[in-house]
């Protein structure tokens, strides 16, 4: 039996890749040892428990990147998070670590050196993070999602997709007519209208809530259907703004997805944010989208689009760009188009793997078995 302990945390784009390795190597093996390293304030803290999954918490690092107090704070932190990591790693018998970055991911690589038990690494983003930059260092494999991320070593294996994206997609290669009706029934919208999903990911984006729900008068009016996916907390601001619109009940308002399969079915069209999950979830489905990149951290949204919009699957707009204006002169119009769509749905299909997981598993059973 092989023990593994896998860490990240704190967003959907590290959870949902870690989530989808430890349910192929149980698929694989259901005696596989699964240890769960993250935070009590992560997404984590909830969905791994959901799946089944034992989560041990640590406690959060967050590694400043300019002077403040939190920099002087930072050794003493990070030595009590090493010492957790390495208890998780010592009372398991881990044989191997599997880091997706994030806070929780530099303890357990410092943890796992120190024991020389070997590292795998797994990078969503074009452009990779503090923790996965100082953890390839000495990683046995470091897997990317995107081609050219600038690490040491790395292998492309694409995202590792959630079983339940990775069954949409077998699902509407088969069937997408009917695939789509089931969705739209289970999510009460009217499968025969185009259909707008909006989504800023896990958090919300205020910026694409607001102009979205400003737009909704002309979105509406030109017979499309929207599923606006506002964040935890934002959706009575959109509620107010949409719901004495004309219309109003084809606006439908949620904060949160937990089977964004379903979303993904229904969807002709997406205005989003460009994490690393969000972009490959949307290209495997070959749902045509709208980037919006978040405009603050290293970049790397804009960086994530890139490759599915180069190939003619998606469009990119700054977020100081993205206004009720913009929607009307180029969202509009687009869900109109069906040609246009149908072609765009077919070019995000040829970007990225669709069996990342099975490609991370297999990189970590190696590493499991040189380590034996």
């Amino acid at each position: 039996m092989v023990e593994v302990l896998l860490a990240g945390g704190g967003t959907a784009g590290h959870v949902n890749p870690l989530l989808a390795v430890a349910d192929e190597l149980r698929g694989r093996d259901p005696e596989t040892g699964i240890t769960v390293l993250g935070t009590a304030s992560g997404l984590e803290a909830r969905l791994v428990p959901e799946r089944g999954y034992r989560l041990t918490e640590i406690p959060r690092v967050p590694l400043p990147r300019r002077p403040s107090a939190d920099l002087f704070r930072l050794p003493g932190r990070l030595r009590a998070a090493v010492r957790a990591a390495g208890d998780a790693i010592d009372a398991r018998g881990v044989q191997v670590v599997v880091g997706f970055g994030g806070y929780v991911s530099t303890p357990a690589y410092l943890a796992a050196r120190r024991r020389g038990v070997p590292v795998v690494i797994h990078e969503q983003n074009a452009r990779p993070g503090l923790a996965n930059r100082l953890g390839a260092r000495w990683a046995h494999s470091v897997a990317v999602t995107f081609p050219g991320t600038p690490l040491r070593g790395a292998r492309l294996t694409g995202l590792p997709l959630r079983p339940e994206i990775a069954a949409l997609v077998a699902d509407l290669a088969a069937d997408p007519r009917g695939v789509r009706a089931a969705a739209a029934g289970v999510l009460g919208l009217d499968p025969d209208l185009p259909t707008l999903l909006v989504t800023g990911a896990s958090s919300g984006a205020l910026s694409l809530n607001r102009a979205v729900a400003g737009a909704a008068a002309d979105l509406l009016g030109a017979g499309a259907q929207v599923l606006h996916l506002t964040g935890a907390g934002k959706a009575d601001a959109v509620h107010a703004v949409v719901d004495d619109v004309p219309g109003a009940d084809r606006y439908h308002v949620l904060e949160y997805l937990d089977t964004m399969q379903h979303g993904l079915a229904v969807a002709d069209l997406a205005v989003c944010r460009a994490g690393a999950g969000t972009v490959v979830e949307l290209a495997a489905a070959g749902v045509p989208s709208v980037f919006v990149p978040l405009p603050v951290g290293n970049g790397e949204q804009r960086l994530n689009a890139a490759p599915v919009v180069a190939a003619g699957g998606g469009l990119l707009v700054a977020d100081a760009d993205l206004d009720p204006a913009w929607l009307r002169a180029t969202v509009v119009p687009l869900l109109a188009d069906r040609d246009r769509l149908s072609a765009m749905s077919a070019a995000a299909r040829t970007v990225g793997a669709t069996d990342g997981a099975a490609r991370v598993a297999d990189l970590v059973l190696d590493a499991a078995g040189e380590r034996r």
